[in-house]
This record gives structure tokens, C-alpha cells and sequence, in this order.
């Protein structure tokens, strides 16, 4: 199947590189990457609200808040990744309006 899709392509003569097979390995269809954000976001709202929860617990209460929210941060804002790819996502991350923000918000995870 693979050498009908070089031929096809007209790339039959030539092997394909390594990352030209991990590009077309990795790439997801819209479903997926509306189920991954979905997911991806639902488990750090989860562990947000987890580690707001958890703020109570007497003596560990402030390190387990801190470990939750971080770890729900980290995932609500990963789930971006799935919509837009991780590489225009850090693009329109450290553009010059939004540069501020960005360090703001790395730095006080």
C-alpha cells in the first residue's frame, strides 16, 4: 500500500526521509484532536478543582493545592495544543502582544 501511495504521489523513486514518516504518523484528524482538547481540558479543570479541594486538608493542604492547580494549568493549557499544534501555539504565545502575558503566566506556574 505504501509504494502504490509513492507512486501515486510521484514520489517513487526516492525513499521517504525519517521525518517526512514521522509527520504523516502523527497526524490527526479533526475528530481526534477535538477528543484530545476535550479530554486534555476536562482532566485540568478536574485537577484544578481537585487541588481547590484539597487546599483544606490540614498540615499538606498548600503542597498538594500547589502540585493539583500547576498539573491543571499545565493540562488546560496543553489542550490547546490538539486544536492548533504545538508549534503555532507557542508562535502566537510569545508574540509581541501577547509576550507579557505569556511570562506572567509561565513564571507564576
Amino acid at each position: 500500500m505504501d509504494k502504490l501511495k509513492r507512486v501515486l504521489s510521484g514520489r517513487d523513486t526516492e525513499e521517504p526521509s525519517g521525518l517526512a514518516e514521522v509527520i504523516d504518523a502523527t497526524s490527526l484528524g479533526w475528530g481526534t484532536r477535538v477528543k484530545g482538547f476535550i479530554a486534555c481540558f476536562a482532566i485540568g479543570c478536574l485537577c484544578s478543582l481537585l487541588g481547590s479541594c484539597l487546599l483544606w486538608v490540614p498540615k499538606k493542604g498548600l503542597t498538594l493545592f500547589a502540585v493539583f492547580y500547576t498539573l491543571g494549568n499545565i493540562a488546560s493549557i496543553g489542550s490547546t495544543l490538539f486544536l492548533m499544534g504545538p508549534m503555532k501555539q507557542l508562535k502566537k504565545m510569545f508574540e509581541p502582544t501577547r509576550l507579557i502575558a505569556t511570562t506572567v503566566m509561565l513564571v507564576s506556574i
